[in-house]
């Protein structure tokens, strides 16, 4: 399995995939991985198989699996990173015997129904193709082999099939205006509702640790901290200081989340200005420049052993980084809000802006609309003439 998006990775409990099988295969042995059920092996004496179930579900093996049990890539626990931030580890892999299925590339039946939960819905792979068979390269280098027979199937991501609603929101500050523009009310979902994304909890009730550490933890459902926009994830973006070739920023990544703690996470953000950027103070920086000559977007991720860990709510849920750009005098202002991001996606989400009439203007600016006595003036003597005529 290859990764190739450039900032969305996979992050714990991992993926688990599924296919269903073209006639009535069996799995004999895994190595790297393992399926969730075995089924009904009833049929076989002795040699009993890994998996007999027509549509098997697989899913990585844990970090520390005995050495006889792996393979290259596996054992991960199913995380696997995005290429922006390491191609090395965005790479799974696991190996299957196969009973059942023939001996020839003529026998053999391509599985169909591939299925992808990373960990949860959102992908939605296609049919499997037949392509060149794979070919192997012995231990001492002096030999390939081939394969029967190998197909590629190819999985697309969608934020809306993913979830119904946004997962990320985004606030904005300055030091020339004193209003704090917050994440738009009710982005996520609203406290009133009693079910579902609604549910919350507030961070000085006596009974969070309750609530937190409840069996039901376990299905993965959000717990989220009382808030008015109810999102998971807030992205805070300060102007903090101007200087005379540089400007300042701060960014504030929060967690309102209770029961989620966000592994290998990333952020992507645009903003004309990153073409000079000078220096991320600690985060991992990496220009993305989709386009010749356009370099307006930037992605950032944690300092591995120091803040690639975004911890669950509460006093350590959050992670943060200043940006110190250089001025370009021919495009650099702190009017009409060109100083904060045009896009931000949280893990490859899409993080809900505040309406731009919203952002921290300068003391000296104004959203107000001046209406001109020009047009007024001139209908005034037109009127007149026609009166007098």
């Amino acid at each position: 399995m290859y990764n190739f998006q450039q900032y969305r990775h996979i992050q714990a409990p991992g993926w688990t995939l599924s296919w269903t099988w073209a006639k009535k295969e069996v799995i004999w042995n895994m190595m790297g991985s393992q399926t969730t059920e075995q089924g009904d092996c009833s049929k076989f004496k002795g040699n009993i198989p890994h998996c007999c179930k027509k549509d098997p579900t697989v899913v990585d093996l844990l970090p520390g699996t005995p050495y006889n049990q792996q393979i290259a890539n596996c054992c991960k626990g199913g995380v696997i990173s995005s290429w922006a931030q390491d191609p090395d580890t965005a790479i799974a892999s696991f190996q299957v015997s196969v009973g059942r299925a023939g001996t020839s590339n003529k026998t053999v039946r391509v599985p169909k129904n591939f299925t992808l939960q990373a960990p949860g819905p959102g992908y939605t792979c296609g049919p499997a193709k037949v392509g060149k068979p794979s070919k192997f390269i012995s231990a001492d280098k002096r030999r390939i082999t081939q394969a029967l027979m190998t197909w590629n199937v190819t999985c697309t991501y969608s934020q809306f099939l993913a979830q119904k609603t946004p997962t990320c929101c985004v606030s904005l500050s300055s030091f020339y205006n004193n209003t704090i523009v917050g994440c738009p009310t009710c982005t996520c979902g609203c406290q009133s509702s009693k079910t579902g994304p609604g549910t919350c909890v507030n961070p000085d009730s006596p009974h969070l640790a309750t609530v937190v550490s409840s069996p039901s933890k376990s299905d993965n459902t959000p717990l989220l901290q009382c808030t008015s926009h109810m999102c998971p994830i807030r992205v805070h973006w300060h102007v903090k200081v101007n200087y005379k070739e540089y400007w300042r920023v701060k960014v504030t990544i929060t967690n309102f989340n209770f029961r989620m703690n966000y592994t290998q996470w990333n952020l992507v953000m645009q903003h004309p200005n990153f073409d000079n950027l000078t220096e991320a103070f600690s985060f991992n920086y990496k220009p993305l420049t989709p386009y010749d000559g356009l370099n307006d977007t930037g992605m950032l991720w944690g300092i591995k052993f120091y803040n690639d860990l975004l911890s669950q709510a509460g006093l350590y849920g959050n992670v943060q980084s200043e940006l110190l750009f250089r001025k370009d005098a021919s495009t650099f202002t702190f009017d009409k809000g060109w100083a904060f991001p045009r896009k931000i996606y949280f893990n490859g989400d899409n993080c809900v802006m505040p309406p731009p009439d919203s952002y921290p203007w300068l003391p000296n600016g104004s959203s107000r609309k001046f209406i001109s006595l020009v047009s007024p003036t001139v209908t005034l003597m037109v009127s007149m003439i026609f009166f007098f005529a």
